[in-house]
C-alpha cells in the first residue's frame, strides 16, 4: 500500500500493521480493550443494524460492534492495509455477518443510502482536512434517512491544555494532521454537511469524544 499523505499515522503497513494490536495494548497499558467495549456500549447499536465501519483495521472495534448485531444486522469494514485486512477476515471468520472490502475510505465509495450507522474510530483526525471532508461526505451518502455518525476521536481542545504525562506522548507519537483536527469545531463542520442531532460522550479527562450525529431526512448535497 502506498502512502498518500507521508505525515499520517493512521495509513499503517508492514510490521506495525501486522502487531498493531500489541502495540496499541502496550502503548495503553492495557486499557485500550476496555475503554473501546465503554465507548461501543454508549453508542446505543441496534440488533438489525447495518453498520459500515470506516477504517476498520485489524477487525477488533469491528468484532465488538458485531457482539450487539443478530442474525439480520450486518457489518461492512473497509480498509485499505492488506496487512489489516488479513487480520480482520481472521478474527471475524466465524461471523457470517460482518465482511470487510479493500477501498480507500478517503475515494469516492459505492454505497448510497444503505447504513443505520457509520462508525469511525480513531481515523479521522490521521487526515488533511480535505480528505476528511470526502471521508464526512462518503458516510452521509452511505447513511439512511436518520441514520448516525458515529465518530469516535480526540474531543477540541487546544495541546497546552493536556497536562504533562500527556502532551509528551502526544507530541511524539501523533501525526500533524491531529493537531489540526482538535483544534476544529466538528459539530459545525457536520451541522453544514447534513448531520444534526448531536450526542456527545466523553472519555479520559475529555480528551477523547464519542460524537453521533444524525443524517438530516430532508438535506441536499
Amino acid at each position: 500500500m502506498k502512502k498518500i499523505y507521508p505525515e499520517s499515522k493512521v495509513e499503517v503497513t508492514g510490521f506495525t500493521a501486522r502487531y498493531y494490536d500489541i502495540g496499541l495494548d502496550i502503548a495503553t497499558l492495557g486499557r485500550y480493550l476496555p475503554f473501546m467495549k465503554q465507548a461501543i456500549q454508549t453508542a446505543k447499536i441496534e440488533p438489525k443494524d447495518k453498520i459500515l465501519d470506516l477504517g476498520a483495521g485489524t477487525g477488533r472495534n469491528a468484532r465488538l460492534l458485531a457482539d450487539y448485531l443478530d442474525g439480520e444486522g450486518e457489518l461492512i469494514g473497509v480498509d485499505v492495509s492488506d496487512d489489516m485486512i488479513a487480520q480482520f477476515e481472521k478474527r471475524c471468520a466465524d461471523l457470517h455477518n460482518v465482511k470487510i472490502v479493500n477501498r480507500r475510505i478517503d475515494q469516492t465509495l459505492p454505497y448510497k443510502n444503505e447504513f443505520t450507522k457509520v462508525f469511525i474510530s480513531f481515523v479521522l483526525h490521521g487526515f488533511p482536512q480535505s480528505a476528511r471532508m470526502l471521508i464526512i461526505k462518503n458516510a452521509f451518502k452511505a447513511l439512511k434517512d436518520g441514520g448516525k455518525l458515529l465518530i469516535l476521536d480526540y474531543n477540541e481542545f487546544l495541546p497546552a491544555e493536556l497536562p504533562f504525562y500527556l502532551k509528551v506522548p502526544f507530541k511524539m507519537l501523533e501525526c500533524p494532521y491531529a493537531f489540526d483536527f482538535i483544534e476544529k469545531d466538528w459539530k459545525k463542520i457536520l451541522a453544514e454537511t447534513g448531520f444534526n442531532d448531536f450526542e456527545e460522550h466523553f472519555f479520559f479527562r475529555r480528551f477523547i469524544r464519542l460524537l453521533s450525529a444524525v443524517k438530516l431526512n430532508s438535506f441536499e448535497q
